[in-house]
């Protein structure tokens, strides 16, 4: 596969995935490390290991399984990635956001995204969940925007609008799906990192002056994506870990999947609020 991906390749896949389902999803949902558990509630569900999908690039993270489970839930059909990959797993942007884009060619109009994520915010908690109200594109900045090269005018525009890249109708639904849950629902702006080392001190001292209130290395260039395509997004993150600002602690990849165990029954009660709100 070259660094860029083809209308011929998205289409492959988006045969091959028809072939296994006859279900047609209208929200995809692609889950974060540790948050795979949201998918063990689809029901009637089609289960597709993406490692068969043409051209689809395998996630060799811990904590994402590399599943598409396609069914209903909250009166919705849905398709939900369990496990994606990364940059810093050796795959270009495009490749990285290619289920993107093959969730758009099956139809998909709404995306919610999620991850575990590091608080950059001095007062969030491990355990928290954040609302993504904005995101800094700072991995795009550097040069590594997945709408570099030819671009794909099925989809959108060579220059698309990021002013509202985070859908304030379906923020506002959050919000009360979270107040009604009796979740507290912390709110501010993610940014993406390449990795996969970890921040040091001045990393996040820095990524905290420039507006930042979590960090992860993922996310970002799903949602350019999905905006080029007009698709609608909810992100949601899942703080893992608290904010290491003076080097006093050492952050693990483990504190991250265990953080996950207490993030998934609220990522889940949000994610399902959200759905009956929408049906």
């Amino acid at each position: 596969m070259t660094d860029w991906i083809t209308m011929q390749e998205i289409d492959e896949a988006v045969a091959f995935i028809h072939s296994r389902t006859a279900q047609r999803p209208r929200v995809g949902i692609i889950l974060g490390s540790g948050l795979g558990g949201l998918a063990d509630v689809i029901a009637e569900a089609d289960i597709i290991p993406t490692a068969e999908i043409p051209h689809w690039p395998a996630s060799t993270v811990q904590g994402h399984a590399g599943r598409l489970v396609i069914g209903r839930l909250e009166g919705q059909t849905v398709l939900v990635l369990q496990g994606r990959s990364h940059y810093y797993e050796g795959y270009s942007m495009q490749q990285v956001t290619l289920p993107v884009r093959v969730m758009q060619r099956l139809g998909i109009e709404t995306l919610v995204v999620t991850n575990a994520a590091g608080a950059v915010h001095p007062d969030f908690e491990p355990g928290d969940v954040m609302l993504i109200t904005d995101h800094i594109a700072l991995i795009g900045m550097a040069g590594l925007n997945p709408l570099r090269g030819p671009n794909l005018s099925e989809f959108g525009e060579r220059f698309p609008d990021m002013s509202q890249a985070y859908d304030r109708q379906w923020q506002a639904v959050a919000r009360q799906v979270a107040q009604e849950q009796g979740i507290v629902l912390r709110e501010g702006v993610y940014v993406c990192l390449a990795g996969p080392s970890f921040e040091t001190p001045a990393d996040l001292r820095f990524l905290r002056a420039i507006g930042a209130d979590a960090v992860g290395m993922s996310t970002v260039p799903e949602v350019i994506v999905a905006r080029h395509g007009r698709t609608r997004v909810l992100g949601l993150s899942g703080i893992s870990n608290k904010a290491n600002l003076n080097g006093d602690a050492e952050t693990t990849h483990e504190e991250v999947l265990a953080a996950g165990q207490v993030l998934v029954p609220k990522m889940t009660a949000i994610v399902r609020g959200f759905l009956r709100q929408m049906a």
